[in-house]
This record gives structure tokens, C-alpha cells and sequence, in this order.
């Protein structure tokens, strides 16, 4: 996915990679197709804290002030949404946890009645929804989670 700045200079191309289990959001020059900064959002192990690295083969280039801002805001939303979870009560990020890597994050509708009964007997029906939205991104009637919760946990 390819997201470009509003002055047509430069984008930032979002690509998830499943062999690291993480987000990669690099910061490139249209022309020329220079990438001048990666960062890694890794969303699968709490232990794993986002980097952001800058190309060192890359001649000096100077990118304005407000470019970066729009990066950077778009690496912070990245990790709001690929992490938030990981900052809740350690039960409830371990069971998330367990789940992502159970399921690798999907689940088919046949299975989801019986995941979900698993998952009503080890969490409590208020995290019920905020669990599921992390680990499938469904919510528990089984309909796919469009507007994300903010969770008090």
C-alpha cells in the first residue's frame, strides 16, 4: 500500500512481512524511488519495540520538516493500532498473543463459534470485544470490526 504526501515528493509504502512479524513503513523519494527510512512496527511479540532506521547507503538528502512529521505520524498510527493491546493487563496480552499466533490473526466463520466459547471462558465478557478486535479483528457477534475500541484495560 502506498501512501503519497500531499506534495507529491514523497511516500510511504506500508508492507506487512510475515516472516518478521511486522509492519515496515519506508519513507521514499517519488523520483528516483529512493527509500530514506524504514521503520519496523513488529505486532506479535510485546517484547519487540518499533525501530526506525535510516538508509545508510543513501546519499544526504534533506526532507523537509513537515515530511517527516507526516511519517512519523503515520509510523505512530501504525503502532497505536499494530500494538495497543500490548499495553494492557498481561493476562489479557498473553491470551491475545496466544490467539494471533494460534490463528495467524484470521479465522474462518465454521471455527469462529468455537474460538469463540475458548475465549469466553478464560476472559471476561467486558474485554470479550476488545480481545477479539486484537487478535481477529472481529467482534463477538463475529462481524468484522470497522471503527476499533479504545480500551480502558
Amino acid at each position: 500500500m502506498v501512501f503519497r504526501h500531499r506534495d507529491g515528493d514523497y511516500a510511504i509504502t506500508a508492507i506487512y512481512s510475515v516472516a518478521d512479524d511486522a509492519w515496515f513503513l519506508e519513507l521514499d523519494v517519488v523520483a528516483g524511488q529512493r527509500n530514506l527510512v524504514t521503520a519496523t512496527i513488529p505486532d506479535e511479540d510485546p517484547a519487540r519495540e518499533p525501530t526506525v532506521r535510516f538508509n545508510p547507503g543513501a546519499e544526504r538528502t534533506d526532507v523537509p520538516y513537515e515530511v517527516m512529521r507526516w511519517f512519523m505520524h503515520q509510523v505512530d498510527e501504525e503502532i497505536r493500532g499494530s500494538r495497543a493491546w500490548m499495553r494492557w493487563r498481561p493476562e489479557l496480552v498473553e491470551i491475545v498473543r496466544r490467539l494471533r499466533q494460534e490463528h495467524m490473526g484470521v479465522i474462518d466463520e465454521d471455527d469462529f463459534p468455537e474460538v469463540l466459547a475458548d475465549v469466553r471462558a478464560t476472559v471476561p465478557e467486558e474485554d470479550l470485544p476488545v480481545v477479539l478486535e486484537a487478535a481477529f479483528g472481529r467482534s463477538p457477534d463475529g462481524t468484522t470490526v470497522t471503527h476499533p475500541q479504545t480500551p480502558g484495560l
